[in-house]
């Protein structure tokens, strides 16, 4: 009898298993790709770098004349968004010649051994006030893990996609070693400095 039983279960069920026919089961819905990322490079025509500073209890300006960038990006597709930026250190500019000498020192960027400033980001979230890239930055030859708060928009012009790219962030100085012997006083230089940019990207 419990022979009998269980060999009609079985029969039971190989009979609903051969109803099903392929068209009756659902297929999982397919993943949606992924959204394209645009490759942008600066416009450095229309774009600044700028940085601002105490000294002597008084605001100092100046900015960088060259800074490559290259950005991917898509806002819908922040896994898959970076961003590399070089910044020529010998490019200072704050309008005094002296100062700028000073600057260029050993004793503050060094530009003779690190001529190179870096911000390379492979992360990129979304935020309440627009995005943030998170990253290593490397100022004279010193490698510190960064987070750069921007805003960006898209535009078509004469047929080109461009990207807008502005933000700012404030860096203490002394973290990357500028300020060596008696520039490592923050009574006359202040240790906070203020790096502001605004770029114009072009798409690829």
């Amino acid at each position: 009898m419990v022979r009998a039983s269980l060999a009609a279960a079985c029969a039971a069920t190989l009979v609903a298993a051969a109803s099903v026919t392929p068209g009756s089961l659902s297929a999982a819905p397919a993943a949606a790709p992924a959204a394209a990322v645009t490759h942008y490079t600066l416009d450095p025509a229309k774009s600044s770098l700028e940085f601002t500073f105490t000294q002597a209890g008084a605001l100092n300006k100046g900015h960088f004349g060259r800074f490559p960038v290259s950005l991917d990006f898509s806002a819908d597709n922040l896994a898959a968004s970076h961003l590399e930026v070089g910044v020529d250190v010998t490019s200072l500019d704050t309008g005094d010649k002296d100062r700028d000498d000073t600057l260029r020192s050993a004793d503050l960027f060094s530009v003779t051994k690190f001529p190179q400033a870096h911000f390379s980001a492979a992360q990129i979230v979304k935020t309440a006030a627009g995005f943030e890239a998170a990253g290593k930055l490397t100022i004279r030859g010193v490698t510190r893990d960064a987070r750069v708060p921007f805003t960006f928009r898209t535009a078509s012009e004469q047929g080109a996609a461009v990207g807008y790219m502005s933000g700012k962030i404030t860096i203490r100085r002394l973290d990357f070693g500028v300020g060596q012997g008696d520039w490592k006083a923050t009574d006359q230089v202040g240790n906070d400095v203020v790096v502001s940019f605004a770029l114009r990207l072009t798409g690829h």
